[in-house]
């Protein structure tokens, strides 16, 4: 695999042959790329560990390789946008889970089990009009 830094201290992957997915949760979307390596992961052409500062990020994010007991095996390169780090998380959790199919579709009771391969549908609710929020009506006063 070859690094490279640019004028933007954005690094430059070599991610040939490697296998591509997508993850979504709420409003964020993640581009996976994955292939056999050495355990690095890159979100948004930094190191991860730079990306997320909580330690429960890093610890999601590291999850679905833990599950298949093969913490190292992996190299991810990952563009993530939309929403906050907690649902950019999961939509990369999410895009490593189907990414990590592809390699080896043995793996999927095991994903699956943990609820990994599931896209969480949730999001917020609209705001309705009336109402102060989307279901908070205003106070009622009689007089």
């Amino acid at each position: 695999m070859e690094v490279s830094t640019n004028k933007t201290n954005r690094i430059k992957l070599d991610f040939k042959d490697s296998k591509y997915a997508t993850g979504r949760r709420k409003t964020s979307i993640a581009k996976i790329w994955l292939k056999k390596g050495s355990g690095k992961i890159y979100v948004n052409g930094k190191n991860y560990e730079d990306y997320f500062k909580r330690a429960n990020h890093k610890m999601q994010l590291l999850r679905p390789f833990e599950i298949i007991n093969q913490p190292t095996d992996y190299d991810v390169r990952c563009n993530v946008k939309g929403g906050g780090l907690t649902g950019q998380v999961g939509a990369m959790v999410l895009g490593i889970s189907k990414a990590l199919l592809q390699f080896d579709s043995s793996l999927k009771s095991t994903l699956k089990k943990e609820k990994l391969t599931t896209r969480d549908s949730r999001s917020v609710e609209r705001k309705k009009y009336g109402h102060r929020k989307a279901r908070r009506s205003f106070q009622f006063s009689k007089r």
